[in-house]
């Protein structure tokens, strides 16, 4: 196996293989990238067991042949070299079974790498979707979907289905929900024509933030729901999935259906305002206080070992006054992903539910369970 290929160009691919592979060991072949030489075409395939990734890129052949090579060794030789083509030469070595040197260097430099590979033979095969039904969704308003959703996500590891996005197809709209329990963020887009029908499912956030990060912002990504497996095709790309088993609780039930106040700030003023009253919140409890009076909403936050802060900020707003407590992160983290001026704040009781959404309202809301006050 011998092929030359640009040093920029897989580097591009190498860094995403790195972020699917969740183990760092050399003698585990899922530390490993499988690399496959044919055609004058590189295909690259990385997986965890869960998540799965293969891409092409094209290079120069003069041996095609298999192989895999430790991904963050490739990696770190790949960024010590200089830009430009580079040599990969995997030579036999008949003394071995598992072990073949592979040799890296950049064409006409004196430079060299050596490293032991593991045969592909060795590598683990992953589902397939080449075959079943894809249907498109537009790259800017899935990513976006993503974005307004995922970090809502539980890490409780004892409740499994709260552990990913749930993903279902309702009418003609597509729906994202997370939720830990305490809060949930929610984001529906209509679909185009010719979106099949799928059952709902759980998708874990691993997958999810990779394709928020490495889809185009134009065009679309396809998608396919097959049995436990969710997959994305994007360009060179191909994505692969194990769904999250169980079921999401209704979360329709915590919508709330109306709310009797509101009160609009500017999300310039409510930010620089959580930044400085956040550093005296108490750490574990993560408490802060909404007065909201009349034209102003004043933020407190106290640490009983500390001290307190508070800052008073400019507010639309004419009504009773109302002092609700919330977890500062579950503010500050939807505050951080929802791009308008504005932001409005809709509520009935001090202890229901409060949801924040976006002026002029948008596809997407954020429903936050109070906290007790002390």
């Amino acid at each position: 196996m011998k092929f030359t290929f640009d040093r920029d160009a897989m580097i591009r691919e190498i860094s995403i293989a790195q972020e699917i592979i969740s183990a760092k060991q050399a003698a585990d072949i899922r530390s490993n990238v499988a690399l496959y030489a044919s055609n004058n075409t590189l295909t690259l395939k990385a997986t965890d067991s869960k998540v799965n990734f293969e891409s092409q890129i094209p290079i120069q052949i003069m041996e095609e042949g298999s192989t895999t090579i430790f991904c963050d060794k490739f990696m770190g030789i790949l960024t010590a070299l200089p830009e430009g083509e580079i040599e990969f030469n995997q030579e036999t070595d008949s003394s071995s079974e598992t072990a073949i040197n592979v040799v890296i260097r950049p064409v006409g430099k004196k430079i060299k790498f050596q490293i032991k590979s593991i045969s592909a033979e060795k590598f683990p095969n992953f589902s397939s979707a080449d075959e079943v039904p894809y249907f498109d969704v537009p790259a800017h308003e899935f990513k976006e979907m993503i974005t307004q959703t995922v970090f809502a996500v539980s890490d409780d590891i004892t409740r499994l289905f709260m552990n990913g996005v749930f993903f279902e197809k309702k009418e003609d709209n597509l729906i994202l929900v997370a939720t830990d329990g305490k809060r949930l963020s929610y984001d529906s887009k209509q679909v185009l024509a010719g979106v099949s029908d799928f059952p709902s499912v759980i998708i874990p956030p691993k997958i999810l933030n990779i394709i928020a990060k490495r889809a185009p912002d134009e065009g679309n990504i396809a998608i396919a729901v097959v049995d436990k497996m969710i997959f994305f095709r994007f360009g060179t790309y191909k994505f692969g999935s194990v769904l999250i088993e169980g079921q999401i609780p209704n979360y329709e039930r915590v919508i709330p259906e109306k709310q009797d106040h509101n009160f609009r700030v500017t999300k310039s003023d409510l930010n620089n305002a959580l930044k400085r009253v956040a550093l005296m919140v108490d750490k574990k409890a993560g408490r802060l206080y909404f007065n909201i009076s009349s034209g102003v909403l004043k933020i407190t936050s106290q640490n009983m070992e500390m001290g307190n802060a508070d800052e008073e900020i400019p507010c639309e707003y004419d009504g009773d006054n109302y002092v609700i407590a919330l977890n500062y992160r579950y503010v500050d983290e939807p505050l951080k992903v929802m791009e308008a001026e504005k932001i409005t704040f809709e509520f009935t009781e001090e202890m229901k539910p409060v949801t924040m959404r976006p002026e002029p309202a948008g596809d997407f809301f954020h429903v936050i369970m109070p906290m007790q006050k002390e």
